[in-house]
């Protein structure tokens, strides 16, 4: 028989965690390593552990999901994610693609979907919930759109334009310093970049900018 897919799991509703790790130990192709409940196990685990997929939510306690994805490629563990979330909120999706999620699944299909997602991660796919695909359409679209409109959204470095979206968020400087862990007048100097890529003037034109603009960025 060929090597199963490894898999860990993390999500701190335990109904869950056991309805998943049912179906997935269905299929003979894959097999759960590990649990956790919070972020903090779920990446002491995957270091010790060593799987090919994890599968983590993104509201933990503890580290949430993408704190966890961060962690993964700081330590350059080599393992794919799939995301589960209760939210279709596209702002939130974009988000988890930029970060290098492979997979994302909403919770209320995941019994349905959670073991051809794996797979298909595993294979070097992307795999997204089918109800989430026109987000991605229309999000290619308006991006497509909306570089057209201003040529100098492409000149934005993947740094910035995350940024952008948590000032859309309504995030202060010194908030998104902590989130990145990076010094406050580094945020402040990529906010003076981004103000002078987009062609904005004035003390509040980037955030105005990015509220206006927070589903093209």
């Amino acid at each position: 028989m060929a090597t199963r897919i490894r898999v860990v799991i993390a999500d701190d509703h335990p109904v869950l965690r056991k309805g998943l790790r049912q179906v997935i130990e269905a299929d003979p192709s894959l097999q759960v390593v590990a649990e956790a409940d919070d972020g903090e196990t779920a990446l002491a685990q995957m270091e010790k552990l060593q799987p090919q997929i994890a599968v983590l939510d993104i509201d933990m306690p503890k580290l949430d999901g993408f704190g966890v994805m961060k962690e993964i490629q700081r330590r350059r563990l080599g393992i794919d994610v799939v995301l589960l979330t209760l939210h279709s909120d596209e702002v939130l999706f974009n988000e988890a693609m930029d970060l290098g999620a492979k997979g994302y699944i909403l919770k209320e299909t995941a019994v349905s979907d959670i073991a051809s997602g794996i797979r298909a991660v595993a294979a070097g796919q992307h795999y997204v919930t089918s109800s989430l695909t026109a987000h991605l359409i229309r999000h290619r679209s308006r991006e497509q759109a909306f570089a057209r409109r201003r040529p100098s959204i492409a000149d934005l470095t993947v740094t910035e334009r995350r940024i952008l979206r948590m000032i859309a968020r309504g995030q202060s400087s010194k908030e998104i310093a902590a989130e990145l862990f990076i010094h406050y007048r580094t945020v402040e100097n990529h906010r003076t970049s981004i103000g002078q890529k987009l062609g904005l003037h004035g003390h509040n034109a980037v955030l105005k900018f990015a509220l206006e603009h927070k589903l093209e960025i």
